[in-house]
């Protein structure tokens, strides 16, 4: 694939070119071994390396053109160099245009929160190949591109890697592609670029702060998905969640929330609770689902309203989604061959996940 220089910097945040920007450019990477004389390598300020210390080494492989924060002092006339604000932000919008937009081509879910994401995106998943439609998937257990599943190294990969996968989702006839948005990626600008047609935020707790350091810097990363959301996009929140509707406040997206407990757009109710699976009741229709417990009631209505707000009918979701099980590793049932005894298989790696386990388990069991 070549594209031409000069198209796949538009709307990137150009400050400064030197060179000549007129030029045939057949990759992106972020890699300085693998700058070729017709890569254009983005110089990114990462959490322990600054990559503007190779780009005398890329410059000597031959690389084509790069893109930094600030220029060298020396300057080769062989080589373009493009100056921007934000090289990693700047990477997102040029891997966008490089493969032609793919998001805008494709109906783009992305889903953030601390707890949920996983089980969310899958069920979204699974739900929208049962309606009958060929769809994409980008999550921490796996990536997949209808039936062909690719290793997932990332909650969400770079935006190459994302941007290159979103292509291919496009060629291959997807429709629909649901993708885990990790406060990570947020933050490093992995998914600027994209356009998404809904965002879901599903709850907030206290986790990574080895990476983001304070509470309130972990809750802005998840806010600006919203912020940088389009008019014409949907912001989906837990009104359940304290910080719900925190992540509203300056969106420019239609607002939508779902609820348990709280006034919503989208209401439910958990009727009965076994490990079996539970009874609800979605916006007044009842159904059984095979999930247990609150923590996925609010997974399921998650889904259903996403599924609603792109426009599909109630019974027909509800119908599709009492057939669905949970994701693995997740609230996973494993019996006996008896059946008199069964282990609970979570990955409940944040403590309040591990408490919704634990309190779901206490109220579900039955004598000892």
């Amino acid at each position: 694939m070549k594209k031409n220089l000069q198209d796949i910097l538009y709307t990137s945040g150009l400050l400064k070119v030197v060179g000549e920007i007129d030029r045939d450019i057949s990759e992106i990477t972020m890699d300085s071994r693998k700058a070729t004389s017709e890569a254009l390598f983005i110089a990114l300020k990462g959490t322990r390396v600054d990559a503007h210390q190779f780009i005398d080494s890329v410059v000597a492989q031959g690389v084509a053109a790069i893109v930094c924060e600030h220029l060298p002092e020396k300057i080769d006339p062989e080589v373009t160099y493009i100056k921007v604000k934000d090289s990693s932000k700047a990477l997102g919008i040029i891997a966008s245009n490089f493969y032609d937009r793919p998001s805008s081509k494709l109906n783009l879910i992305g889903v953030t929160g601390t707890n949920g994401k996983t089980t969310t995106v899958s069920l979204l998943f699974r739900l929208f190949i049962s309606l009958g439609y060929k769809v994409g998937l980008l999550s921490t257990i796996e990536n997949r591109i209808n039936e062909r599943v690719l290793t997932a190294t990332h909650t969400t990969p770079d935006a190459i890697s994302v941007n290159m996968l979103l292509n291919e989702m496009a060629e291959e006839g997807c429709e629909y592609v649901f993708m885990e948005v990790s406060s990570h990626a947020v933050h490093q600008n992995r998914i600027a670029g994209l356009e998404f047609k809904v965002a879901v935020f599903s709850n907030i707790t206290h986790d990574h702060l080895d990476y983001h350091k304070t509470f309130k810097e972990y809750i802005a990363a998840k806010k600006k998905f919203f912020d940088d959301l389009s008019s014409t996009a949907y912001a989906l929140v837990n009104a359940d969640d304290k910080n719900g509707k925190l992540m509203l406040q300056n969106t420019q997206a239609k607002q939508r929330t779902y609820a348990l407990k709280s006034m919503a757009n989208f209401k439910a109710k958990v009727i009965e609770n076994h490990f079996d699976g539970m009874l609800m009741e979605i916006d007044g229709i009842q159904f059984y689902s095979l999930l247990s417990g609150d923590f996925n009631a609010y997974n399921i209505l998650a889904v259903y309203s996403t599924a609603i707000l792109l426009d599909f009918n109630p019974t027909e979701v509800l119908e599709k989604l009492s057939s669905l099980s949970g994701a693995e590793g997740r609230f996973q049932i494993i019996r006996s061959p008896k059946k008199k005894a069964f282990a609970v298989v979570d990955y409940a790696h944040t403590p309040d996940a591990l408490l919704n386990v634990l309190k779901t388990i206490n109220a579900l069991r039955t004598g000892n």
